[in-house]
C-alpha cells in the first residue's frame, strides 16, 4: 500500500473513526488486474483506477462492493458471500472455463483455474489440533496429503483403489501382439509389476496375495477389489477406496523410468535380491 494513502487511512481511522482496512492486491501485472475484476464482480463493486477514468474524488457509495464477512490476516484476505449479481458471477465463470480450454500454457491454465475456484467455490478452513507438536505435524501432513489427492482427482478423475485398477489393466496386455520373444517377455514383466500392488497390500495384511489377485482376475466386475482392513471383497468405489488417476498414472510412468535407468546401469546397490 502506498505510504501516503496508508497515512491518510490511519489518520481518518483515528480522528474520524472510519472503519477501513488496507490490503495488498493479489498477483502481478495482468493477473492482478484480472483478479481485481473478479473481486469486483464477486462483491458487486467496481475497480477504481485512473486507468479506467475513475478518480477517487468521483467515487460514489454505489460503486463499492459488499460481502457478509471479510477476514484479513497478515497472509490472506478471505471474502465470503459477496454481494455481486449471481448471473454476472456465472458469466465470469463461463469466460474462465473457456479461457482454460483455449490456453496451451500451463501457467495460464493454473491461474485461470485458481480464479475460477475462488469465484465458483467456497472456502474451507481446516483447524488441526493435537496433544503435542509432533502429533499436530503428523495430522497436518495427513490433511495436506488428502488435499493433494483431491486436487489430483479433480484434474484427471478416479479409479478403484487397492491396486485393482493396475491389476485389471494387466488383463488387457494378455491379448497384446508382440513381434518377438523379447517384446513378449517385456509385456510379461509389466503384467507382473501391475499385479504387485494388490499382492503387496493383501500380503502385508496377512492374506495370501496370490490367491487374492487370482480370484479378482477370474471375474469381470472392474470395481471389485479386496478390502485388506476388513478382509472382504467389496465394490471399491462404493466403499470409498479410490485412487486419483493422476497418482496411479505417474507412479507407473516413474516406475518405468527407474526400470529403464537400472537396465542401462552397469552396477547397482540393492538391499537384498
Amino acid at each position: 500500500v502506498d505510504s501516503d494513502a496508508l497515512t491518510m487511512l490511519i489518520l481518518n481511522k483515528h480522528r474520524a473513526g472510519l472503519k477501513v482496512c488496507a490490503t495488498k492486491a493479489p498477483g502481478f501485472g495482468d493477473n492482478r488486474r484480472a483478479t481485481l475484476d473478479d473481486l469486483a464482480i464477486l462483491t458487486g463493486g467496481e475497480v477504481i483506477t485512473e486507468e479506467r477514468g475513475i478518480a477517487l474524488n468521483k467515487v460514489r457509495p454505489e460503486m463499492l462492493g459488499t460481502a457478509k464477512k471479510i477476514t484479513v490476516t497478515i497472509d490472506d484476505t478471505i471474502v465470503l458471500h459477496g454481494g455481486g449479481d449471481k448471473k454476472f458471477i456465472e458469466d465470469r465463470c463461463v469466460q474462465l472455463r473457456e479461457a482454460m480450454e483455449r490456453s496451451f500454457a500451463t501457467f495460464d491454465k493454473e491461474k485461470a483455474q485458481e480464479r475460477l475456484s475462488k469465484l465458483s467455490g467456497g472456502v474451507a478452513v481446516f483447524k488441526v489440533g493435537g496433544a503435542s507438536e509432533a502429533e499436530v505435524g503428523e495430522r497436518k501432513d495427513r490433511v495436506t496429503d488428502a488435499l493433494n489427492a483431491t486436487r489430483a482427482a479433480v484434474e484427471e478423475g478416479i479409479v478403484p483403489g487397492g491396486g485393482v485398477a493396475l491389476l485389471y489393466a494387466s488383463k488387457v496386455l494378455e491379448n497384446l501382439e508382440t513381434k518377438n520373444e523379447d517384446e513378449r517377455r517385456g509385456v510379461q514383466i509389466i503384467q507382473y509389476a501391475l499385479k504387485a500392488p494388490t499382492f503387496t497390500i493383501a500380503a502385508n495384511a496377512g492374506f495370501d496375495g496370490s490367491l487374492i489377485y487370482s480370484k479378482l482376475l477370474e471375474q469381470d466386475n472392474l470395481n471389485l477389489g479386496f478390502d485388506a482392513a476388513k478382509g472382504t471383497y467389496v465394490d471399491m468405489v462404493k466403499a470409498g477406496i479410490i485412487d486419483p488417476v493422476k497418482v496411479v498414472r505417474t507412479a507407473l510412468v516413474d516406475a518405468a523410468s527407474v526400470s529403464l535407468l537400472l537396465m542401462t546401469t552397469e552396477a547397482s546397490i540393492v538391499e537384498n535380491m
